[in-house]
């Protein structure tokens, strides 16, 4: 079939503010190069293949586009028996609008539709790329950092952590360590990643969130055994950590501690935001 159009979409990496972020709290976020692509091949009419055959968030986006065959598929994925959260939904979902026809803004309206709500974060790391702090409607550029990617071993589900999170009414000084953090993230990375564990750490325990997982706790003290730090990137309970460290030969060091005890991990790129491919781009 004749390719029309190619998009492909990042995925995102919560460095720190979340939780706090469903409050207006800022967080910083990184797009990363395990995403989604979508590519649209001439066809009479408008039909959507997706790898397991779920078009809750990219037939919404499509509603109104050209006819053709809108065929999604992973971008850069992880061949690992769980499956990471990098925010395919909202990669997904960006990736639908920009090949329909809309404008990748529209993915945020959408993907809070199906979704029932949440911060926008992920949509808004897809469309803007590289390091952001989001801060309700206010996005910042920074300078971006990249951090070492570890998977737990186990995914984890965001609803239910995030109902008992917004269940937990003293939150004000959860809100204010998490904003400390995001704001001084830029300056000092690591003792921004060391700030908010600790408050995620106390508001988990106070909310009865399922957080920090044995797996996780582990990442966490091998990077600080390594002279680095770590914590659970988006809401815990297993998928991926991120871990900074002040040199090079301290973040292999700590990657190699990690493949030692099964900790696996997973190389990433920073990326640029959702963009059209030339429709031969590989």
């Amino acid at each position: 079939m004749t390719i029309l159009r190619r998009v492909r979409a990042p995925g995102k990496l919560v460095l720190v503010g979340e939780y706090a972020v469903l409050d207006g709290g800022p967080a910083v976020v990184l797009a990363i190069d395990r995403g989604v692509q979508c590519i649209v091949h001439a066809a009479p009419e408008l039909t959507i293949e997706t790898p397991d055959s779920d078009t809750r968030f990219v037939g919404p986006a499509l509603q109104g586009a050209p006819a053709g065959h809108y065929q999604f598929t992973a971008w850069n994925p992880v061949d690992l028996p769980g499956k990471p959260g990098f925010g395919g939904s909202a990669a997904a979902c960006v990736a639908a609008c920009i090949a329909g026809g809309r404008p990748g803004e529209d993915a945020l309206a959408v993907h809070a539709a199906v979704q029932g709500g949440g911060s926008g974060v992920d949509v808004r790391a897809a469309l803007a790329g590289g390091m952001i702090r989001v801060e309700g409607e206010t996005i910042t550029p920074l300078p971006p950092v990249l951090p070492s990617v570890v998977f737990s071993g186990a995914s984890a589900r965001t609803g239910p952590r995030v109902s008992q999170y917004l269940a937990w009414a003293d939150r004000d000084d959860f809100l204010a360590a998490s904003r400390a953090a995001a704001l001084s993230f830029a300056a000092d990375p690591m003792g921004a990643f060391a700030t908010n564990l600790a408050a995620l750490r106390a508001m988990a325990q106070a909310a009865g969130v399922d957080y920090l997982t044995p797996p996780l706790a582990r990442i966490v003290q091998l990077a600080r055994d390594h002279g680095g730090a770590a914590k659970p990137s988006g809401a815990g309970g297993g998928d991926c950590a991120v871990a900074l460290f002040p040199d090079k030969a301290a973040q292999r060091a700590f990657e190699v501690a990690c493949h030692r005890e099964g900790l696996v991990p997973i190389p990433v790129r920073i990326a640029p935001g959702a963009h059209a491919l030339t429709p031969e781009s590989p």
